[in-house]
């Protein structure tokens, strides 16, 4: 059995609807029922950087670095796919910028998706047809 299970149902046109443990999001490549795959994997970064960020000052001995916001940005190639992310990170905590650099590092060893986005780390796919 995997660590991670989920199902992607579209019954039509390229909106899908996701199910993973006992939620549920909508990810559609026209951006008509929700963000697309492109934008809901710079969110999911930022949502795995984000609290990889807060461990990172815990270890550095800052417990307390108050609100954290990313504001996450990405560029596209001329076929869409995604050819860089940047992140701005604004946090409450008033640090020095070595000490905010020594957490980015710390947040990018922590972060599960920083390290998924590597070029080795593809889907195996199998087909069966007339499942339904």
């Amino acid at each position: 059995m995997s660590d991670i299970e989920t199902i992607t149902v579209s019954d039509e046109g390229f909106a899908c609807v996701n199910q993973v443990g006992d939620f549920e999001f909508t990810v559609d490549a026209t951006d008509e029922e929700g963000p697309n795959p492109n934008a809901s994997l710079v969110a999911t970064y930022a949502s795995c950087f984000l609290p990889a960020f807060r461990v990172g000052g815990q270890q550095r001995g800052h417990d307390d670095l108050g609100k954290i916001q990313i504001d996450a940005s990405a560029d596209l190639n001329d076929d869409d796919d995604l050819a860089a992310i940047s992140f701005v990170v604004h946090v409450a905590a008033d640090l020095d910028d070595e000490t905010f650099d020594e957490i980015v590092e710390r947040a990018e060893d922590i972060c599960h998706v920083h390290a998924a986005l590597r070029d080795g780390l593809r889907a195996d796919v199998d087909v069966y047809g007339d499942a339904f």
